[in-house]
């Protein structure tokens, strides 16, 4: 079946009409031999597009970056950012295209995005290329955090590219096509105010208040209120990352968007055992990003974004700093808001007090201290109130002092009122029996990258349904087998 490419997709390109000086234009590099390796059907459909269509081959040249759809304008979007918190003037996109926006069907706007489809304007030396683990492992995370219900860019495909992209090794190369309410950044807005000032910002903000905080527009200073309404929503989207566990490994301001969805999967992972401190990506030596200071660095990145806009907020310099410094004094309550709200769902618990604060704190020190799996303690717990306390008891080596624990959480749940059936569904429906497991992942990609991808559909599959705990599945939710070492992830470029 061969389809033109023009005909496949309707792109509109509004942030090519409205934002000149934020982008190049600019083509992907074709491509030899694309060939599918996974299409991502449902997201299609709700797009709007036809499976059957993009697995043609004008659809996989599309999608692999070497043909354009008719009436598009594919353009390599610019940013800036601070990069473990040093300032880079001039980042932008040195492997990806944005090829154009669908309204899905829905009615909701949304950016088709291109990673590895070559070297842009914006590459800084880099071949402009991806390689097939790190675009597979974006697809399968994506999906997974879309099925745990956090905000999130998702795969729409991964084209291989038959070729061999030099890396460590020569590994065979990809291309991502994604979908993302859009790919505006605070990096974003800081090259906006270096590059165009005031005049430039106002038109990024007024478009970024058009597509993502329509209500920002009614308020009487929209653009303080712009910045309180991202701020909320970063700080409701970490808060449901600390909550499954997850460690985005690279939060840099150039990988902070404004619709407050997670974007830019890299040295990305789940937590195993349950510590503050954990670090996943190999040049995190500091420890900047570890899971535990994902609040912190979240609510710095935001102050970038605040001083982008403050001629926007009052033409008085220390009056809108005053007025920013104020609404970003917010952060930290919005987002304990959000994550105990979280935690006692969590738990089953349904008062905000002392008590279940202290209940959730005592726990996680539990599990910190005696090493315990995060993801496997929080789905025993819903067990134990079906009668089944040894699946909990034995993910502590003293299980004495689960068991006193425990005790002074059931003591609340009966104090509440609550019924143990309801409260354990209730609980399953928020704590996943299945996230990607780091060992499972690794071992995924590593198939797909020998041509096997078996392996990586498999987990796919699991992954999209988490709360579903399923028989014959047992060893997607176990943790990791001893000896394994520390693990460590990569950023793929």
């Amino acid at each position: 079946m061969s389809v033109v490419a023009g005909s496949l997709f309707a792109l509109d390109d509004s942030f090519a009409r409205e934002l000149e000086g934020l982008y190049v234009p600019w083509q992907g590099t074709p491509v030899a031999e694309p060939r599918l390796l996974a299409l991502n059907e449902e997201l299609a459909v709700e797009l709007g597009l036809d499976p059957a269509a993009l697995r043609s081959d004008g659809g996989v040249a599309v999608l692999a970056g070497g043909a354009v759809p008719d009436g598009a304008t594919p353009v390599a979007q610019a940013y800036a950012g601070h990069q473990f918190g040093f300032y880079s003037p001039r980042l932008g996109d040195g492997r990806a295209l944005l090829l154009g926006e669908l309204v899905d069907t829905r009615g909701r706007r949304r950016d088709l995005h291109l990673k590895g489809s070559g070297r842009t304007p914006f590459a800084r030396g880099g071949d402009g290329k991806a390689v097939v683990g790190p675009m597979l492992r974006e697809y399968v995370v994506g999906e997974a955090m879309h099925a745990l219900g956090i905000p999130t860019s998702r795969a729409l495909s991964v084209v291989a590219t038959g070729e061999r992209v030099m890396r460590d090794a020569p590994l065979p190369g990809a291309v991502l096509a994604r979908v993302a309410a859009s790919h505006i950044r605070v990096g974003t807005f800081q090259y906006a105010a270096m590059t165009g000032g005031p005049a430039l910002v106002r038109r990024l903000a007024d478009h970024a208040i058009a597509r993502h905080h329509p209500h920002a527009a009614e308020a009487d200073n929209p653009y303080r209120a712009l910045y309180a309404s991202v701020l909320d929503t970063q700080a409701s989207l970490v808060a449901r990352w600390m909550l499954v566990g997850f460690v985005h490994g690279v939060m840099n301001t150039d990988n902070m968007a404004i619709s407050g969805e997670t974007i830019d999967y890299g040295p990305c992972a789940f937590m195993d055992a349950f510590n503050p401190a954990t670090v996943f990506s190999s040049i995190d030596h500091g420890g900047r990003y570890a899971y535990g200071n994902q609040p912190h660095i979240a609510q710095w990145n935001l102050a970038r974004l605040a001083e982008a806009l403050l001629p926007l907020i009052d033409a008085d310099q220390e009056a809108a700093v005053a007025a920013a410094t104020e609404t970003l004094e917010t952060y930290p309550d919005r987002f304990r808001g959000h994550w105990s709200a979280g935690m006692r769902a969590k738990l089953g618990l349904t008062e905000a007090d002392d008590v279940t604060g202290a209940l959730i704190d005592d726990l996680l020190s539990l599990l910190h201290a005696q090493a315990v799996d995060y993801t496997s303690a929080f789905r025993a717990l819903a067990a134990l109130l079906r009668g089944n306390a040894d699946r909990a008891r034995s993910l502590f080596a003293d299980g004495a002092a689960f068991d006193a624990w425990a005790a002074r959480w059931r003591e609340q749940l009966a104090h509440q009122g609550s019924d143990p059936d309801e409260t354990a569904r209730a609980m399953d429906r928020v704590n996943p029996a299945y996230i990607p497991r780091n060992h499972l992942v690794e071992e995924a990609l590593a198939a797909a990258t020998a041509g096997d991808l078996d392996p990586f559909e498999r987990l796919l599959g699991v992954v999209a349904r988490p709360f579903d705990e399923r028989p014959g599945l047992e060893l997607y939710a176990a943790p990791a087998p001893g000896g394994l070492g520390p693990y460590r992830t990569f950023c793929g470029t």
